[in-house]
């Protein structure tokens, strides 16, 4: 069976940094997640790298949390309620924001690279924008294996 699926990735980087190549690796990324989803269809998301203060304002208003947080991300999937996807309009999975200060401590942290710390948090973020979430030890286990496996196809390890 083949399967047809395109992935637009919007990428904005809002800090005073030169983040080279990180949206074509997203955007590898994001493919792999929805082909191992075996999704159809044409997708966006939004990605954007961003400083703490930013991603703690985010997070105070999201989830009422008044501190920084690595990655937050926001579905889209109400949307599908009221808009019907076809192959001319791109199925809107949400928003990723990342904090380039918390993945380059966090990158430190566990002795690997930013490269590696970024692409963990874009694929978790990815994940939770697919429905995946972390709140209990079952559903932890799937998502955490996903992103492992997702991040070892590609060689991008601790």
């Amino acid at each position: 069976m083949v399967i047809f699926m395109n992935l637009k990735i919007w990428y904005q980087n809002d800090t005073p940094l030169q983040l080279r190549g990180y949206q074509k690796r997203f955007l590898i990324l994001g493919k792999a997640l929805l082909e191992s989803e075996q999704r159809e269809g044409n997708y966006e998301v939004s990605i954007t790298i961003t400083d703490d203060e930013t991603i703690r304002q985010y997070n105070a208003q999201d989830r009422g949390m008044n501190r920084p947080t690595d990655v937050i991300s926001f579905a889209f999937d109400d949307v599908e309620d009221v808009i019907d996807y076809d192959e001319v309009v791109p199925h809107q999975l949400g928003d990723i924001i990342i904090s380039h200060p918390m993945a380059k401590y966090q990158a430190r942290q566990y002795g690997h690279r930013l490269e590696r710390e970024l692409s963990f948090l874009f694929v978790h973020g990815f994940l939770h924008l697919l429905g995946y979430d972390h709140q209990n030890k079952e559903d932890e286990k799937v998502m955490f294996d996903k992103q492992e496996e997702v991040l070892n196809r590609f060689h991008i390890k601790r």
